[in-house]
């Protein structure tokens, strides 16, 4: 099965998407076309690559993902198709592909275009994509190359007896996923009790949840989400919205060696407060 993915910022509004799977569909009247999001925020390249990136090793190899996330051309921002563990991305070079991979791709081309089309995800992406399903080598369409650009996400900072992260997505729950995985929790945590302080000091959790129920309706929890990341959410509640959580809000672990010196910890921050 041949298979072509859209991630883009156009919402369903528009004659954007219709536009694309028919010139598509024109070419390859059999081929797969999956939406995996139209909804991204207007150019926010970290919420695309962040929705991608945990969706796209869930389809077949040889997918073709087109991410029409400010996608305008420019000279340091060329429009590129990437071969990454198996998958093609095409997109412009806008710091997205660094966001969204882990390591070096296995083949990079930037296309031979034009650089003055306004909707390239027509003009451009559609016609390599086309060529890719045909079977086509991504050599013929541009010119190989090693750059990429390499923008890279926040990660979260850690010492002996904490860990600070921060926010990095906020899903349509309204829950709030952090840059804070399991493996990092229980390596700096090694067992010890522990407070989460979300964005202040006023919200506090002392347990990771194993499912949303285990807390009552409308309590603030903490839980280890399917990506494995710690996800500060509210059962049946909008945890970001009565909070005021945003992207980048932080979340800090505070871990204990013992019940004394946790009670002295809090000791020092009700003074600081």
């Amino acid at each position: 099965m041949s298979l072509i993915t859209l991630t883009t910022d156009w919402s369903s509004d528009d004659f954007y998407v219709s536009a694309v799977k028919g010139k598509i569909l024109s070419k390859l009247p059999d081929v797969s076309i999956v939406d995996i999001n139209h909804h991204i925020q207007r150019f926010n390249i970290a919420q695309a690559a962040f929705v991608l990136r945990h969706s796209y090793l869930n389809f077949p190899k040889a997918t073709v993902h087109l991410i029409g996330v400010n996608s305008e051309s420019t000279e340091k921002n060329p429009h590129i198709v990437i071969l990454y563990n198996g998958h093609y991305f095409i997109g412009a070079d806008n710091g997205i592909f660094g966001l969204l991979i882990d390591s070096k791709p296995d083949e990079i081309v930037k296309l031979v275009s034009n650089d003055n089309c306004t909707f390239p995800e027509l003009s451009v992406f559609t016609d390599a994509a086309v060529h890719l399903i045909k079977g086509g080598k991504m050599s013929e369409l541009g010119i190989n190359t090693d750059y990429y650009y390499k923008k890279t996400s926040m990660l979260a900072t850690i010492d002996s007896n904490a860990i600070t992260g921060s926010i990095i997505y906020i899903d349509s729950y309204m829950n709030a996923i952090t840059n804070i995985s399991r493996e990092l929790f229980e390596r700096v945590g090694n067992g010890r009790s522990f407070e989460i302080l979300v964005q202040t000091n006023h919200y506090k959790i002392n347990k990771i949840n194993k499912m949303y129920y285990e807390s009552s309706v409308g309590e603030l929890l903490a839980i280890f989400n399917s990506l494995d990341l710690i996800e500060i959410a509210m059962n049946k509640g909008n945890v970001a919205e009565l909070l005021g959580l945003n992207l980048n809000s932080v979340v800090r672990i505070k871990f204990f060696d013992s019940n004394n010196q946790k009670g002295s910890l809090d000791l020092l921050s009700n003074f600081v407060k």
